[in-house]
């Protein structure tokens, strides 16, 4: 390649470096660099209407896209941090105790991984209900509109904030990619009556996700 191009060895060492960095190539020792097969991208619809319906949000989205939606999970009680404990409106503690649910997501896309998911619910509200453990018990598997309406809690708003960034190490790790690639990030917020119930960071790669917005469109209101 550098008698061809006319350069120095060096400079597709650094070129074929930078390709592997952006996820272009695959290095493979003693078999050599392969370009990448180009990954499917897969369509996250975020609709501005949700229905409190019962199942998997999740695996009801991938069986639209033809695709078959799974997920591991591990939930335990922790002691909010200040930002989590900001974004659900909790009260100063008054001790030491857990005082959040924490589940930790990974979920499949056709046995991929393809997206992470880090959720806290506030004990306050679940702690000795049927919906404390989100995927355990009655309601196991389903979303979290559907799981609070069980205990008459309301969701009637939402708010995601979208932003893009490089891929902390364990993140690219755990999604597959490499180190330094884009990932798209959604931080949401489920309400009931403008109180937080749920909120969640959710981690996607940027290449091979697309998120799609949609919503009702009616008449402005007058006066």
């Amino acid at each position: 390649m550098a008698a061809e191009h006319g350069v120095a060895e060096g400079v597709i060492r650094e070129a074929i470096r930078q390709l592997a960095q952006e996820g272009h190539v695959i290095s493979r020792p003693g078999a050599g660099t392969f370009v990448r097969e180009r990954q499917p991208v897969r369509r996250i619809p975020r609709s501005w209407h949700r229905e409190r319906k019962a199942g998997s949000p999740f695996a009801a989205s991938m069986l639209e896209q033809a695709r078959t939606g799974s997920w591991e999970y591990e939930s335990t009680t922790v002691r909010a941090s200040l930002e989590i404990r900001a974004r659900l409106a909790l009260d100063e503690p008054e001790d030491d105790r857990d005082d959040v649910m924490y589940t930790r997501y990974i979920f499949r896309a056709d046995g991929q991984v393809w997206m992470l998911s880090d959720s806290y619910e506030p004990l306050q509200l679940t702690k000795g209900t049927i919906v404390a453990m989100p995927e355990d018990g009655p309601l196991a598997g389903h979303g979290v509109t559907h799981r609070m309406a069980e205990i008459g809690v309301i969701v009637d708003d939402w708010v995601e904030d979208v932003g893009a960034r490089a891929a902390l190490p364990a993140e690219a790790k755990r999604l597959g990619i490499s180190p330094g690639s884009i990932v798209l990030t959604i931080q949401r917020t489920y309400l009931a009556d403008g109180r937080p119930v749920e909120v969640a960071d959710i981690v996607v790669p940027a290449e091979t996700s697309q998120l799609g917005y949609s919503g009702p469109v009616g008449e402005r209101a007058s006066g």
